[in-house]
C-alpha cells in the first residue's frame, strides 16, 4: 500500500516538474501567456489517460508555472483551476478515443478569456463592440487545440507503446 502512495507522489511530482520546465521554455518564446498562447506543457494534459497521478501533477505544475511566469493572482488561481478541471475531465473520459482531449480545451476556453479580459484588462473592440471574451476564447481555443489535440495526441501515441513501463503500477 505504501509503495503505491510513493509511486503516485513521484509520478505527480515528475509531471508537475515537466509541466513547469515546458511552460518556462514556452514563456521564453513568448507563447506561455496572453491572448495568443500555445503552451507545450498543455500537451501533458493527456497524461490522466495513463495515471490519476497526473491530476494533481498538472494542477501543481500549472500553479507553479503561473507563479514563476508572473501571472496575476486571478490567473494563478483560475488558470490552475482550469487545468485541474481539464485533467479531471480527461481522466473520466480516458476510455473515449480522442474525446479525452476536449475537457482541457473546453475548461480553458471558458475560464482563461475571463481572466484575460477582467484580470489583465485585455480588450478587443470591433466596430464599437467589446468582443474580448469571444476573441480570447477563439485564440485560447486554437492554442489549446494545437497543444492538446495535436501535440497531446502525438504524445499519447508515443507513450501508449511504453505505458506498462512508464506508468507501471507497483504490485506491493
Amino acid at each position: 500500500m505504501r509503495n503505491k502512495k510513493v509511486l503516485f507522489a513521484v509520478q505527480a511530482a515528475m509531471i508537475a516538474a515537466l509541466y513547469v520546465v515546458l511552460t518556462y521554455i514556452t514563456n521564453l518564446l513568448g507563447l506561455a501567456s496572453g491572448t495568443i498562447q500555445v503552451r507545450f506543457s498543455e500537451a501533458l494534459c493527456i497524461l490522466p489517460v495513463f495515471t490519476p497521478a497526473a491530476i494533481p501533477g498538472l494542477f501543481i505544475g500549472c500553479l507553479i508555472s503561473n507563479l514563476i511566469t508572473g501571472g496575476i493572482i486571478w490567473d494563478i488561481i483560475f488558470g490552475s483551476i482550469a487545468t485541474l478541471l481539464g485533467a479531471l475531465g480527461t481522466y473520466f473520459l480516458r476510455k473515449k478515443k480522442f474525446v479525452y482531449t476536449l475537457p482541457p480545451v473546453i475548461a480553458n476556453i471558458i475560464i482563461v478569456p475571463l481572466v484575460l479580459r477582467y484580470g489583465y484588462g485585455f480588450t478587443t473592440v470591433y466596430k464599437g463592440v467589446d468582443i474580448s471574451l469571444l476573441f480570447n476564447a477563439v485564440t485560447v481555443g486554437i492554442g489549446e487545440i494545437i497543444s492538446i489535440c495535436v501535440l497531446g495526441s502525438l504524445l499519447k501515441g508515443i507513450l501508449s507503446k511504453y505505458r506498462n513501463v512508464i506508468f507501471k503500477q507497483d504490485e506491493a
